[in-house]
């Protein structure tokens, strides 16, 4: 509803308490109807996941359509970031929020910092989806504040054009709550545990659940090595768990990314249930390294044995348990990971991989496209590789695949600073800018996300005030490189005191005491001097 559409409910509302509201004013109770459009996380589910269905479509009409997000460890960092995205682009159109698993491990566990294992809290991840909408909802609540007091103001001058003017940026006003993709690890336990957790998770507003393949007891950061995968069966119960959840919670059209880290993975914690050849069970079985035995001789105590390819095949077994897989075999474990999920429930696709090569994506999803012609993924730009040295020796590479001499670089000391103005060090700049283009195009991938950017971010901010402060500049490390940029580069949280809600305080005051409201933004608040 538009503004002067709450305005004459509210006022028609407030009409028919014959008097009892007449402390009520209509215009302040539309205002803040208008300015709180969510009131509950399951209707930013539902709008989100709207959104999201709608993209898929429009990156399967044209790979241009690409989306995007970053991983955000608190609410405040997510607002400011969807701030900072409508300020220079005008909307948050394909721009979503990523929910890190790693970062909440190592940010917002009451243990302290922990690897990405799954030894966090697993209600930390509902808690920081709803903290993050909270703080999205604030964004969206402050902005229209700013226009609902230019309103006011345009009124008490008589301005009508500046009027029709305000009243349709407030109506036609774009929301900062965007969807989020929210990490559910291997789901913190066993189906009904995954079930639970992505309830928690839609509740909190979660639209879009990423699952992986992992063992959850064993669960690693997909860039760790040591990486558990479990058969198909056990994978599939879980992302019918998820559905189960967006359905039983009316999020009908909820977006379920399922993740495979078999490229890495050696290892698995069990051998598959199989009926008869050929099965799903047996296919993932076929992978399982072992040795060929002629008679029960060749069985020792506690040896497993398995029939793979019609021979007897005596499985190789870790001093752990665990099983391990034929060296070689990892990209045709994804393929069949990624058809059978697709196939089984999930919407979208993520491939852990080892480095950023459109090539080596683009080579697998070919091949998935071969089962399911639509199939898409969810790519993590990671900081876990060097980008830098990837691209220049993907650059080297290629260059001497051509002929090239590259006699002048040393691949492996690509990194040194001495190669930053060379050609190669500038093409392979240019190969990196043009990653998330050129890999939607050729390599299906739909999003684009960097897991843990503000992670770095934080820690380098952190690091140039600190080394300055402390230092010889004093106070001018944080004038310089804070409050000055912030003032010239239109950072609202210049004005803190207003970005935490001050100012909409002060009008909440208003209309509760009336012209009693003792307020914190008069001549005297020190805010004022940033104009």
């Amino acid at each position: 509803m538009t503004f002067n559409e709450e305005l004459k409910a509210l006022t028609q509302l407030r009409e028919a308490q014959r008097g009892q509201w007449d402390n009520i004013d209509a215009a302040s109770a539309a205002r803040m109807r208008v300015q709180n459009r969510f009131h509950t996380g399951l209707d930013i589910a539902r709008y989100t996941a709207a959104i999201m269905r709608e993209d898929m479509a429009a990156y399967d009409a044209d790979t241009a359509n690409y989306t995007q997000s970053l991983g955000c460890w608190h609410g405040f960092i997510g607002q400011q970031k969807l701030i900072s995205i409508k300020k220079h682009f005008g909307s948050t159109r394909r721009r979503y929020l990523y929910l890190s698993g790693w970062m909440v491990a190592a940010l917002r566990s009451e243990f302290g910092p922990l690897p990405d294992q799954s030894m966090h809290e697993k209600t930390s991840v509902p808690a920081l989806i709803e903290e993050l909408y909270t703080f999205l909802r604030q964004a969206d609540t402050w902005e229209l504040n700013h226009l609902f007091r230019a309103l006011d103001e345009a009124k008490a001058a008589g301005d009508d054009s500046k009027i029709k003017d305000i009243t349709a940026q407030i109506d036609n006003h774009e929301t900062h709550v965007v969807p989020i993709i929210a990490d559910i690890d291997a789901g913190f336990g066993n189906a009904e545990a995954t079930y639970l957790l992505a309830k928690k998770m839609i509740e909190a507003g979660a639209c879009c659940i990423q699952l992986e393949n992992q063992v959850s007891d064993e669960k690693q950061c997909g860039h760790q090595d040591g990486k558990v995968t479990v058969p198909h069966e056990d994978f599939i119960a879980k992302i019918n768990a998820v559905r189960y959840a967006f359905l039983e919670l009316g999020v009908d059209d909820g977006v379920i990314v399922a993740r495979t880290d078999s490229l890495g993975a050696g290892l698995t914690q069990k051998i598959a249930v199989t009926q008869e050849p050929g099965d799903l069970g047996d296919q993932y079985n076929s992978f399982l390294d072992g040795d060929e035995i002629s008679s029960a001789e060749d069985i020792n105590n506690g040896d497993v044995v398995i029939k793979q390819n019609g021979k007897l095949v005596k499985v190789k077994r870790l001093a752990s348990g665990l099983y391990q897989f034929k060296q070689g075999t990892g990209e045709d474990r994804v393929i069949l990971d990624c058809i059978t999920s697709l196939q089984n429930g999930a919407d979208l696709l993520w491939i852990e991989t080892e480095k950023p090569h459109v090539g080596q994506i683009a080579s697998m999803v070919n091949r998935i496209r071969e089962a399911v012609p639509n199939a898409k993924l969810v790519y993590n730009n990671s900081p876990s590789f060097n980008w830098t040295l990837n691209f220049r020796q993907q650059v080297f590479d290629a260059w001497q695949a051509e002929g090239k001499d590259v006699s002048q670089y040393e691949r492996a000391d690509l990194m040194n600073a001495r190669y930053d103005e060379t050609e190669l060090g500038q093409l392979a700049d240019e190969w990196t800018r043009n990653f998330q283009r050129d890999s939607s195009r050729e390599a299906g991938i739909f999003h684009h996300l960097i897991t843990l950017p503000t992670y770095h971010t934080a820690a380098l901010s952190t690091d140039n005030l600190a080394k300055g402060y402390f230092g010889d500049e004093g106070m001018l490390a944080y004038v310089a490189g804070v409050q000055r940029r912030e003032i010239r580069e239109g950072i609202a949280t210049v004005k803190h005191q207003d970005m935490a809600g001050s100012n909409i305080g002060d009008d909440h005051k208003e209309f509760f005491h009336g012209d009693a409201a003792l307020k914190a933004g008069g001549k005297d608040n020190t805010m004022n001097q940033f104009g």
